[in-house]
């Protein structure tokens, strides 16, 4: 399917809160992984079943919560029931289009994020749908399917270095937000070689793949763009929110995270209009080398237009013409035509025409 297109007829007629799938199913089945932990002790499992995570609802350490997989109804629905997350926002998690976003439901925080990845230079860029509920002591994320960019965060949990063991759940929503962020400058780091390679192609030798290429990346730099974009406001919000799930301490790491997505979206409009610029030089290099070619013929013809009067004149069958009987007329007349053409050679380049 489409990254672009979702099918939601599945959901025609359907009343809201009802749990379907939209989008592309990323997972055979549902992993749920659990890490637990506080400022001295550490525990990391995979749930064989939902009711593994029930009892960490209340639990006085800080637990994360991570599902791979949003297509089994049914383990949403369990995981939101016990959890108590409204089954609007189930509905949500469950329908991967969503764009980032914030909502402060009171007991918990629900947010949206965009994780982007690259998958080479024939597929681009994919985008998949992380959703985060983030509880007094427990964060609940929710991928498409397994892989991600949150590994140093888990070795971060697992190593107990810097003060992310020392921290509550709001923090851990910080360090998550940030790595996505983070991953999304790898992400332009290849975007800008492929803008860079193609700028090179559009100067040196530009062809009808060069103008595929090229609307290639405007496409996927339209689709990121759409994908970062309300990020901004997202951790705008949660910077200002007032919620008492965000404490104070956080505020200036969220700032921070903030700042470099003003960066993402300031790269990507520079490479927006970056490829918009590079659209207009491919049209007027194609439109110049069309100008050089009708110039060259232009010249050509000019060339021959007296040289075709003169042989005109002489393939005609009149009886008395004098120059027919001189013993020199033809090579007389070659070197005519021949003096005709050089002069006018070099009148074009006193022109400067050639």
């Amino acid at each position: 399917m489409s990254r672009h297109v979702h099918k939601r007829s599945r959901k025609s007629g359907l009343p809201p809160g009802s749990l379907i799938h939209i989008g592309e199913k990323k997972a055979e089945r549902t992993k749920i992984t659990i890490i637990d932990y506080d400022e001295k002790n550490f525990e990391v499992k995979e749930a064989k079943t939902v009711e593994e995570c029930f009892p960490f609802k209340e639990t006085a350490t800080v637990t994360w919560i991570n599902v791979d997989g949003v297509h089994d109804d049914e383990i949403i629905g369990k995981m939101g029931g016990h959890f108590g997350v409204h089954p609007l926002i189930l509905e949500d998690i469950m329908n991967t289009a969503q764009r980032p976003k914030l909502e402060d439901m009171g007991d918990y925080l629900f947010i949206v994020l965009r994780m982007i990845s690259f998958a080479g230079k024939k597929k681009g860029i994919l985008s998949e749908q992380v959703s985060l509920i983030v509880g007094p002591n427990f964060i609940i994320s929710f991928q498409e399917g397994e892989g991600d960019v949150f590994d140093p965060v888990r070795e971060r949990i697992r190593s107990g270095k810097g003060r992310l063991r020392k921290m509550g759940p709001d923090y851990l929503a910080y360090a998550l937000i940030d790595a996505i962020v983070d991953n999304y400058f790898l992400i332009l780091e290849k975007f800008g070689e492929q803008v860079e390679i193609l700028e090179e192609e559009l100067v040196s030798d530009p062809g009808r793949r060069t103008i595929q290429a090229l609307h290639t990346l405007k496409r996927e730099i339209i689709y990121l763009r759409k994908s970062v974009w309300p990020l901004r406001e997202v951790i705008s919000g949660l910077e200002r929110s007032g919620s008492c799930l965000i404490k104070e301490s956080t505020g200036i790491f969220l700032r921070d995270v903030y700042d470099h997505t003003i960066q993402v979206i300031d790269t990507i409009e520079t490479y927006r209009d970056m490829l918009s610029g590079m659209l207009d030089i491919y049209l007027s290099s194609v439109s110049n080398r069309m100008n050089e070619i009708m110039k060259v013929l232009t010249i050509i013809a000019t060339i021959f237009i007296p040289l075709t009067f003169i042989a005109g004149i002489y393939g005609m069958n009149f009886d008395f013409m004098p120059e027919l009987n001189w013993r020199w007329g033809y090579f007389a007349v070659l070197a005519l035509m021949a003096g005709i053409g050089v002069f006018m050679l070099i009148y074009f380049r006193r022109k400067k025409w050639l």
